[in-house]
């Protein structure tokens, strides 16, 4: 048996056919799908399998859409013969994946969790609509600087993810300007990211506002794995803290390359990624070089010994 942390994907993950193999071939997929586009009463498995891909990346349907698609991954591996072969002793997830995560650790209800990140990404899409912005990814420049900079042009760091990489967020304009000014001070690449507004910033503030009203009315138990938080990579055990972070979170950074390196000196070396993509893997491997990273996102991977990076 390998200890293993169990980890989510974000927004961003999205795309067209996420989850359609699954789906057609394993009935735990077909039943979190079908739940879900019941919950969220709108077919939300034809939106993850054909698209288009405008609509998919809208905030208000990736969120939902990444959700299902990770927690249909989740139950199809759970009812495998290579499930046994793993022991679940964290869970964490990025940014929204935080939601998956304690989804997978029994702390909240699927039914609930989609409802929120529903809910959550509408939020987020009103904002960015009222504070026009993006968000870019700084890579080769040193944090200070990075900080410095984000002062000089009223942006915000986002998110840490992993070594040389920051991602910041700000207003349109001042992005832009971040970002020319990124490269001029030294930064090796600025890579703006294809999101629809200035997420993990003071301008998404309405937006957690917002959400708060439904998070303190949502059932959280203590997580039945332990699970590390985004907002203060800690392991979180009272419910009380997990929402004041969940709310915390749409307008703060988040801390993927802290909280990994949480779980790892725990001495967590293998890290499971359930859901789409492999997003998670290329920023563990960048975080340590001596991870073992394993995907779990499509029917190969349930059929066959489960793909490693190591």
């Amino acid at each position: 048996m390998v200890e293993a942390a169990f980890i989510f994907p974000g927004q961003g993950a999205q795309a067209i056919g996420m989850g359609k193999d699954l789906y057609e071939n394993f009935p735990q997929a077909k039943e979190a799908f079908d739940k879900a586009s019941a919950i969220l009463k709108f077919d939300l498995k034809k939106l993850c399998f054909e698209g288009p891909q405008e609509e998919l990346s809208l905030t208000k349907n990736s969120q939902c859409a990444i959700l299902a698609t990770s927690i249909a991954a989740l139950r199809v591996f759970e009812a495998s013969p290579i499930y046994a072969n793993y022991t679940p002793k964290l869970s964490m997830g990025l940014s929204l994946g935080e939601y998956t995560a304690l989804v997978a650790a029994g702390s909240i209800s699927l039914d609930d969790a989609l409802v929120l990140v529903r809910k959550r990404g509408e939020f987020m899409d009103e904002a960015s609509r009222k504070n026009p912005g993006k968000m870019a990814c700084v890579i080769g420049m040193d944090m200070k600087a990075v900080e410095e900079l984000c002062k000089g042009f009223g942006c915000e760091i986002a998110n840490l993810n992993c070594p040389g990489q920051v991602v910041v967020s700000g207003k349109t304009n001042n992005i832009e300007l971040f970002a020319s000014f990124a490269k001029e001070k030294g930064a090796k690449r600025v890579l703006m990211l294809d999101v629809s507004g200035p997420f993990h910033s003071s301008l998404m503030t309405s937006a957690r506002d917002k959400l708060k009203e439904y998070i303190d009315n949502v059932r959280i138990d203590p997580p039945k794995i332990p699970f590390i938080s985004n907002v203060d990579a800690k392991i979180q055990s009272d419910p009380a803290i997990i929402k004041e972070n969940l709310i915390a979170q749409v307008n703060s950074k988040t801390l993927w390359e802290e909280s990994v390196k949480l779980a790892a000196g725990s001495g967590i070396k293998t890290f499971v990624e359930i859901g789409p993509g492999q997003v998670l893997k290329g920023l563990l491997k960048k975080i340590d070089p001596s991870l073992e990273v394993k995907n779990v996102g499509t029917s190969q991977d349930i059929r066959e010994p489960v793909t490693s990076s190591s």
